[in-house]
């Protein structure tokens, strides 16, 4: 039996004990102030406003669901308790106490892992796959963009209420939406500096910028392209990556990997994943569970651990830095 403690319980904290919920031997333990959770007790979930009777309960893994703002906080008490971390996107809104933590979890050997489900997408997986076979020959440039309308993200609550809209719990389209910087960073590895321009454009009433254009350039020379914005519907997402040797493609509507096929001089679709992009997506939460419980079980470090998620927050930092001061900055 091994015992997870969700520290939080929002929109992606609820998802995450769904899941669990799934799979076999697993004690679950929600810190949270809501009041309204009868119903998960009866399930044997162990409900708690207090996170010293949480860690009473000696849970093994840690799972970080709360505001970005506060992440830091409270996964380095649990690092001390020497609890394994699963940590939600961004590791947090600034750098301070990074070191703190990094020295905890070198010293107490902890299994950590960063929240990046897109790492885990069927297609993303399949793009990555197809760059290290170097299928279009050597990669110049990529474009990513991801849109979406902040107040469809969870319809049931007050979206100028949520984390993503407010400033001071590290809200802001740049942070939230970091899946896209994290897995151009896992494509192609270290940024060297970027440029960005962003801001509030629109009429949400949030206090955080709500659409951001970055260059990112990588120091394998890779140029790459970030659109991220808070008001275009419906979502979508894509990915364009260019090589000597042809292009890749993939986009949220259809969810296929194509690629073209210089020599041919067509298209050709190199995965298709035969379900919609919210099946997609939901597989992949389910996934980085399992990967993350396989590698505490094996001592084994994960995809995407603590180190990486230090690196894309430096790189979001950045792109934040080099909006503010419109020039280009070092990562």
């Amino acid at each position: 039996m091994i015992k997870v403690l969700i520290v939080g319980y929002g929109s992606i904290g609820r998802r995450h004990l769904e899941n669990f919920l799934q799979l076999k031997n697993v004690k679950l333990i929600v810190y949270t102030k809501r009041t309204d959770l009868g119903s998960l007790k009866e399930q044997g979930v162990k409900i708690s406003n207090s996170l010293t009777e949480c860690l009473k309960e000696n849970p093994d893994i840690g799972v970080i669901t709360n505001e970005t703002s506060l992440h830091l906080p409270i996964t380095i008490k649990l690092a001390q308790n020497g609890l394994d971390l699963f940590i939600e996107k961004p590791l947090s809104n600034s750098l301070k106490d990074v070191e703190k933590l990094r020295a905890i979890v070198k010293k107490k050997k902890l299994i950590t892992q960063m929240g990046c489900h897109l790492r885990f997408h069927p297609c993303i997986k399949k793009i990555k796959s197809l760059i290290e076979q170097k299928k279009i020959g050597k990669i110049l440039s990529a474009q990513v963009q991801s849109c979406s309308y902040l107040p469809d993200y969870h319809r049931w609550e007050d979206y100028r209420r949520s984390y993503a809209a407010r400033k001071e719990l590290g809200g802001g389209v740049i942070l939230t939406q970091i899946h896209e910087i994290d897995y151009m960073y896992w494509f192609f590895q270290e940024v060297e500096n970027v440029i960005s321009m962003s801001g509030k454009l629109s009429d949400l009433n949030v206090t955080v910028e709500d659409y951001a254009a970055s260059l990112l350039k990588f120091k394998n020379k890779v140029v790459g392209e970030i659109h991220l914005d808070y008001f275009q519907r419906p979502d979508f997402k894509s990915c364009k990556i260019r090589g000597t040797k042809g292009e890749i493609y993939w986009d949220s509507d259809n969810n296929c990997v194509n690629i073209y096929n210089m020599n041919k001089k067509r298209w050709e679709t190199k995965f298709d994943s035969d379900f919609s992009n919210n099946l997609d997506t939901y597989s992949s939460y389910v996934e980085e569970l399992k990967h993350f419980l396989k590698c505490v079980k094996h001592r084994k470090e994960t995809i995407n651990d603590l180190e990486q998620g230090v690196t894309t927050l430096k790189i979001a930092l950045a792109i934040k830095k080099a909006s503010k001061l419109m020039r280009s900055v070092n990562v």
